[in-house]
């Protein structure tokens, strides 16, 4: 199947098959493909929790306004963005280049101290922003990818964050749930299942200049 026909086939799943679990191999695919994802600059301020605990799961229904999914799901992913951030993430991220790259401080230099200035200048406010437009980068890569795998998904942004982060215990890791997406594999009775994708005609979205 083309990419074209994988994403006909994807649709935002309303009922998962509870008793069907992804395998190890396709999870680490999931993980690859977040590692992967373009974002700004290259600095992956990003992180992704992988649920695969069904009380857990449970749990957060209530915080999830309800949507079953999120227990019926094989895994869910929870999409993270860090609550404080410092220009101390490009030192990490320069610090890596050369370990990956072996390029010389005179180099990496200019480039490095420009980034730095960018993030200081910043309010935390203003970073939030921005790394929250690359969690929505990496929830798009996620959700062509499972596409291509014929893994199931459902992109939710109908969630409490702030009970999420209690539940997951994640302001301790210095980090803010903003993007949630059960994956699995669509109920034979999921009544979005056989119907027909709606779209408009490529014409009528697409501008071309040439």
């Amino acid at each position: 199947m083309n990419i074209i026909e994988s994403l006909k086939w994807r649709y935002a799943v309303k009922k998962f098959d509870s008793n069907k679990t992804l395998s190890e191999s396709q999870i680490n695919t999931l993980k690859e493909a977040f590692n992967l994802t373009a974002t700004c600059y290259g600095l992956q301020p990003l992180k992704l929790v992988v649920i695969n605990n069904k009380e857990i799961q449970k749990e957060l229904v209530e915080h999830s306004m309800n949507q079953t999914q999120i227990e019926q799901a094989s895994h869910v992913l929870v999409i993270c963005i860090p609550n404080n951030y410092t220009s101390k993430e490009v030192k990490t991220y320069f610090d890596l280049i050369q370990k990956i790259r072996n390029t010389p401080d005179e180099i990496i230099n200019p480039f490095k101290g420009f980034l730095t200035s960018e993030i200081e200048k910043k309010t935390q406010e203003e970073l939030h922003i921005w790394n929250k437009n690359q969690a929505y980068i990496a929830l798009g890569n996620l959700m062509t990818v499972c596409a291509v795998e014929k893994i199931d998904a459902c992109p939710m942004e109908g969630f409490n964050p702030e009970k999420y982060d209690e539940h997951l215990n994640l302001k301790t890791q210095n980090l803010k749930s903003v993007l949630v997406l059960p994956v699995g594999y669509r109920a034979e009775d999921c009544y979005m299942k056989d119907l027909a994708k709606v779209r408009k005609e490529t014409q009528d979205i697409v501008i071309e200049i040439n």
